[in-house]
């Protein structure tokens, strides 16, 4: 068995819309291509089956390779809360699975999204504790980056009703 570890990731956004909207934007495959692990100018498929035990996939073509992205849904709870797994086969080479959960809480002006994602992380052989402090903070940093252009997708989505840049 190959020696694991996760470190946590959590996020929250704000949006100036009710929560519905944005719990949509996770589930429903015509909005999810256009900011999801993907751009709709650069989104091949977009399949998902929004139900306890359902899974989604997105494939992403970018500097021509496909990117494929996958899960299964764990906890459904509109429009509060999502709980999914999401692994990259193609990138991490095994069958471990990060969980993401997304919460989202109705305010005055709109709602909080509340995103959380436990991410794996495979040690190499002869780490060090402190290579393994080291690679929990690598992770989470670039996990963070990823999410954060997403997010800023998402937003002006779920607000405006397109994303400005396209991935053309």
């Amino acid at each position: 068995m190959e020696n694991i570890s996760t470190t946590t990731l959590t996020m929250v956004r704000e949006f100036n819309v009710a929560p519905e909207k944005v719990f949509d934007a996770w589930i429903n495959p015509n909005m999810m291509k256009k900011w999801f692990f993907t751009l709709e100018g650069t989104n091949k498929v977009c399949k998902n089956n929004p139900e306890v035990g359902g899974t989604w996939e997105i494939v992403d073509h970018r500097g021509g390779k496909d990117y494929r992205a996958i899960g299964e849904y764990l906890e459904i709870d509109p429009p509060k809360k999502l709980v999914f797994t999401f692994k990259m086969p193609e990138l991490s080479g095994n069958d471990l699975a990060d969980t993401i959960t997304v919460e989202l809480k109705e305010q005055e002006q709109g709602c909080e999204m509340t995103f959380t994602q436990e991410i794996t992380v495979i040690h190499e052989e002869n780490w060090t504790d402190a290579d393994i402090v080291k690679a929990h903070d690598d992770w989470r940093s670039g996990t963070e980056q990823g999410w954060y252009y997403m997010f800023l997708g998402l937003k002006e989505l779920v607000e405006t009703g397109k994303i400005s840049y396209t991935g053309q």
